[in-house]
């Protein structure tokens, strides 16, 4: 082959042919986790069909007599959080720290009978968001998540580059598939049309996911601090804490409190029961004070906690533009502060729209529908990659698109990726590895270059 500057079409296609192969497994995993997700609100409700739908002959008893009903029910326990019902047939739902662990009671708020209690951590939600998140690893996990992702968005760039038309004759195989074109065409075009269509939605979904990976969330506050953009408190976290002897102050829920992301409520890790009875009757204020400001459910009221003397009060409601957040007197209720959406520095608001877009939570079933659509759209074309892959090999290799030979240096290209690196530094760190070995190790092994497809020693990497 003539020498050609980068990026040649068979560069790119070898760029994208890798990417895939380590990124593959875990688009499907976590397409799927995503889309189970997507409809969170729909599966915790029938999950709670039995404790919302209750029949009652009397007003409810005071939220501080259900909260004590929970907590006799769990001997040793402390109040962390109380989330106030949706409608007049819902039980209560209680949240207390018992045995360093979160656990929710549900109390019927009539007879004050404990309909049932679960491990917060132990919650189907709450177990395929650490499977989405960090593939029930961890931190350890959430950097392999991270690092999919950051390859996942280069498999999709280069994709899109593969996918543009040079010498069109036509829509078929650009918009739309050849359907009747043989068996190669066929899954060729369903594999480039689909991730045209889906490609955009799918880079949005990766890079709003970025903040919540221990990594790049750790490196993006960083990036807040020097530049002057920090806050206090954000409204979501990065650490795999959450569910694990803490729970947040405002509730949180499965992405806000993934490390607890406004602090620990009154039953923290390492706190011990009170040695005398507590007077929970000040709740009855807040319920009182809060219930007219007609917050976005659900609504989780807490107790003083650490420094704090003050009362809190957080809308959690997934569509995070809608959420407000109220500190209250201890003695009266009244209002101390109120923080709204708009309130916020427009780094979280805009990290904030991106978590409810990515949730399907932003505008309503459409935005459930569209992650819908992405997440099957990559599955599909997973699929479609290991077939097209699978057809096209030829035996005894791996089946990776032949190099050029002694291509040019694009100092165009090394800006990119150093720019990439800056913004994504696990991926650079990563193609610093994969660069390393592959001069030093994998391309001095004949049978290994042979099978992977390398280059010789004496030629210059693509």
């Amino acid at each position: 082959m003539s020498e050609k500057s980068w990026p040649d079409y068979r560069a790119v296609w070898r760029w994208h042919f890798y990417a895939g192969l380590l990124c593959i497994p875990f688009v499907i995993v976590l397409s799927i986790s995503g889309l189970i997700y997507l409809f969170k609100p729909q599966i915790e409700a029938w999950n709670n069909r039995h404790y919302d739908n209750l029949q009652l002959s009397s007003p409810a008893k005071p939220a501080s007599e259900q909260i004590a009903a929970a907590i006799a029910s769990l001997p040793g326990s402390t109040f962390s959080s109380y989330e106030l019902p949706e409608s007049s047939t819902s039980s209560a739902r209680v949240v207390v720290k018992h045995n360093d662990a979160s656990i929710r009671a549900y109390v019927h708020p009539e007879t004050l009978q404990v309909l049932h209690t679960v491990n917060e951590n132990e919650r189907f939600m709450r177990w395929i968001f650490r499977l989405h998140g960090e593939l029930l690893m961890g931190d350890r996990g959430s950097n392999l998540v991270e690092l999919a992702a950051c390859w996942t968005i280069v498999l999709l760039i280069t994709g899109l580059f593969l996918w543009w038309p040079r010498n069109m004759k036509g829509l078929g195989g650009v918009l739309y598939p050849r359907l009747f074109g043989g068996s190669r065409m066929f899954w060729r075009d369903i594999h480039s049309v689909v991730g045209m269509w889906i490609s955009f939605c799918a880079i949005f979904l990766l890079l709003t996911g970025l903040p919540w990976a221990k990594f790049w969330g750790d490196y993006f506050k960083q990036v807040r601090q020097v530049t002057g953009t920090a806050v206090v408190q954000q409204d979501w976290s990065n650490s795999n804490n959450a569910g694990r002897g803490r729970s947040e102050k405002s509730g949180g829920g499965e992405h806000g409190d993934h490390g607890g992301s406004k602090g620990s409520s009154a039953g923290s890790k390492g706190a011990k029961p009170p040695a005398t009875p507590v007077d929970y009757s000040a709740i009855d204020i807040m319920v009182a004070k809060v219930v007219p400001l007609k917050l976005d459910a659900p609504v989780i009221i807490a107790a003083p906690s650490g420094r704090s003397k003050t009362w809190s009060a957080k809308s959690n409601t997934p569509n995070r533009p809608r959420r407000v957040t109220v500190e209250l007197d201890p003695k009266t209720g009244s209002i101390l502060s109120r923080e709204d959406f708009k309130d916020r520095h427009w780094v979280d608001r805009a990290v904030g729209v991106g978590i409810a877009a990515h949730e399907g939570a932003l505008f309503g079933w459409p935005n459930q529908v569209l992650g819908v659509l992405t997440t099957l759209g990559l599955v599909l074309l997973s699929v479609s990659g290991v077939i097209l892959w699978w057809k096209r090999r030829d035996q005894g290799v791996l089946g990776a698109p032949k190099p050029a030979l002694s291509p040019r240096v694009s100092w165009g290209l090394i800006s990119i990726i150093v720019l990439i690196g800056i913004c994504l530094p696990l991926f650079a760190a990563s193609l610093l590895i994969v660069l390393l070995l592959e001069w030093l190790v994998l391309s001095r092994i004949a049978p290994v270059r042979n099978w992977l497809g390398l280059i010789t020693k004496s030629a210059a990497t693509t």
